[in-house]
Formats: C-alpha cells, structure tokens, sequence
C-alpha cells in the first residue's frame, strides 16, 4: 500500500481531519467575519495573511466576494434581496444548495460594488487569490496526498465539503429557521446551540445579528464561542486589536434619577433591555395566569406565550390574533403588553431632541410604576439604575 510522508493509524486521520477543518473555520469567522465583514477585530499583518492563504488553499473563496455576499445578508436580511434566506428561498434550499445562491449573488456585480468594499486589494489578492482561486484547491489536494497518501483525497473531499455545508447551509439556514432567541431582532436568527464549538462560534447566530459588530458571539453566561477564545488567545500575543465587543448591561444600587447617561445606555443595549423585559415582567404574568386558567384559557395563553415578545415587525396575522385572545382574557397581560411595545416605541420612533427621548423615558418610567402592578414597578426601579459595565 502506498503511504504518504505522514503515515498515521485511521483514528489519526480522523483526527487531521477535523484539525484541518477547524483552522479553516477559524480562519471563516475570525479573518472573513469579525475581521473583514464587520471590522470588530483588526488581526496582526501575519495572521491576516496565513488565514487568507489558508483560505485560498481549503476553500478557494475570495475575500471581498464572501464579504459582500454576507454584508448584503446582513443589510437587507429576510427580504427578498437576501441572497440566503430560508424563509424566501426554502429551509431545504439554502441547507442542501447553500453555495449555489452564494455563486450566484457572487455573479451580481452589484453586490460585490455596493457591499465589497475595504477588503485586501494588493498583489497577492489581484493576481493570484482572486484570479486563480482554483489553484488554491488544487494544490491543497497536491498536499494531502503527499502526506498521507491515498487517504489524503478522503481528507481533502471532508476539507472541501466542510465550509459548504457548515458555513452555507447550516448557519445560512438553520441559523434563521430552528434553535433558541436570547434577543428578539427584527429577522428570525437563532442561536442553533450553545457550546459552539463545532462552527467556530458562528452557531450563536442570533447573538450575532443582535450586535453584528461584536467580536465576541456569546451573551449569555453559560454560552461558549470558540472563536471569542481564539481571539483572546491572539490578544495575549498581541496579535490581534479588539475594537467592538457587545454592550455588558448593569445596574447601579441606589441610582434613582434616569439621566443621559441613563439614556445612552439603555438605547445601546436595548435587545437587552427588551430581552429582560420578557423574561421578568412578561413571562410571570403569563406564568400566573396559566394558574388561574381553566382549560380553556389557558390553551389561548399557551399559544401566545411564544409570540408576545416578538419584535412587533416580525408578528404575521396568525400570531396576532393570538395574542388578542390573550388579551382579552387578562388585564394585567394586556397593560404590560401594552407598556411592551410604548417602551419599544420609544426608540423606534423619531424625536426632535435627546431632551424629548430622555423626556419619554421617564415619563414611561413614572407611568409604569402607577399601574400597581409589582412587575412593572421593580422593572422601572431596574431601569433607573441601568448602566453598562465597563469592558
């Protein structure tokens, strides 16, 4: 039989296989999407160019192309322009056939004008990266079999499968059709688990569309990103600059007065703040009322507890009339969903002056605290003391 330089039992090559996989998937998230895409990290001169090499060799995508196709998903994302997204296009398309809707936004030059721009434009990227992306691939097979002989076809086939499934279909589609919310955005992304490891960290998608400029993907405390640790790892090498990481809510003892202070921080971290809302005023209500339901009530309050906190934008007519049942069948539901969306409101809607926004939060402040209601008045008190941590 005839080996390569790297003769290895099988469980080995398993083993380089998922390694090789893995440096590419680091080498997705980190260069291409925190770096390049979002400009949330600004990676060392070296390390940028071996994970744009690496990338040339495991996948034979060119940076400004993968950007533009992923920050056009970002900005017109679950509209009919997003060039992924499984509610227009199907669940099964974007998962099966993901890299065919990516090829084919590539072939929009548009896109790669409008959405293109800032990425690697030097010698190596015109004449070799981009221009002969093919050979990339080419030379990667080359390698593979020189190391580990005829296996190494085996190994390059899973390297060349990996991003297309992965990073095309799985978090293009699953990641906007099935898993849990922490936030609720104004598209349907969801975080598919919550040790992301295998994706490099890209598995805590609705994490990322709630802040799309954080380095860091993970929110929650028991929630583990991967490529957040790579990041750290470089940071202690000082081979990579954090610029932007997601905002760290808190809340200050004693802190009575809502001032601007008060106001910039609840507006930057707003998904939090909706997010704590629905977690600590919503969902009790919902909780006692199911108590006091009979059967037939609580059926309507079962089929609106999904829906109350979604994003008003994102409520279709059968999950509205949902919530209406629901309504009409409790006071207390009914004020702390209508306090919901005036909270919301304020945000979403344009004031002439920082002085009137400030203004309107207060006033919604006072308002909620003369409703009686306990919920209501511990939320209003939690955001009188609401800060961000320093990070």
């Amino acid at each position: 039989m005839i080996e390569g330089l790297i003769p290895l039992p099988w469980w080995g090559y398993v083993l380089v296989a998922l390694g090789l996989t893995q440096v590419t998937i680091a080498s997705v998230t980190l260069f291409l999407h925190r770096a390049q895409a979002h400009r949330a990290l600004e990676l060392h001169p070296l390390v940028s160019h071996f994970f744009r090499f690496w990338l040339w060799l495991s996948t034979g995508m060119v940076t400004r192309e993968w950007v533009a196709v992923h920050r056009k998903h970002h900005a017109r994302c679950e509209t009919e322009e997003d060039p992924h997204s499984p509610y227009l296009k199907g669940i099964r398309t974007v998962l099966w056939r993901g890299t065919e809707l990516y090829k084919q936004e590539v072939g929009n030059l548009e896109t790669l004008e409008n959405y293109g721009r800032g990425t690697p434009d030097d010698w190596l990227e015109r004449n070799v990266y981009a221009r002969h992306n093919a050979v990339g691939i080419g030379a990667m097979l080359l390698i593979d079999v020189a190391l580990f002989g005829p296996i190494g076809i085996t190994i390059w086939a899973v390297q060349m499968v990996w991003i297309p499934f992965f990073a095309a279909g799985v978090i293009n589609g699953l990641g906007h059709w099935w898993g849990y919310r922490n936030f609720e955005t104004v598209d349907g992304s969801t975080n598919i688990v919550n040790l992301a490891l295998f994706i490099g960290g890209e598995e805590l998608h609705n994490n990322h569309h709630a802040y799309p400029s954080s380095a860091k993907f993970s929110s929650k405390w028991w929630e583990f990103d991967i490529g957040w640790m790579y990041i750290r790892l470089l940071s202690l090498l000082r081979l990579v600059r954090i610029k932007k990481v997601a905002p760290r809510p808190a809340s200050l003892d004693g802190k009575r007065n809502i001032d601007m202070d008060t106001l910039r921080a609840i507006i930057v971290s707003r998904l939090h703040v909706m997010a704590r809302y629905a977690s600590t005023v919503m969902l009790p209500v919902v909780n006692e009322q199911l108590g006091r339901a009979d059967a037939q009530c609580r059926a309507v309050l079962l089929q609106a507890r999904r829906v109350l906190a979604r994003d008003e934008r994102r409520i279709d007519p059968r999950a509205r009339e949902s919530i209406e049942q629901a309504l009409k069948h409790s006071e207390a539901l009914k004020t702390v969903y209508e306090y919901r969306k005036r909270l919301q409101a304020l945000w979403s809607r344009s004031y002439t002056s920082h002085e009137k926004l400030l203004q309107g939060l207060q006033e919604w402040c006072q308002q909620a605290e003369a409703t009686g209601l306990t919920v209501l008045q511990e939320f209003a008190d939690y955001l009188r003391g609401y800060s961000l941590r320093p990070v």
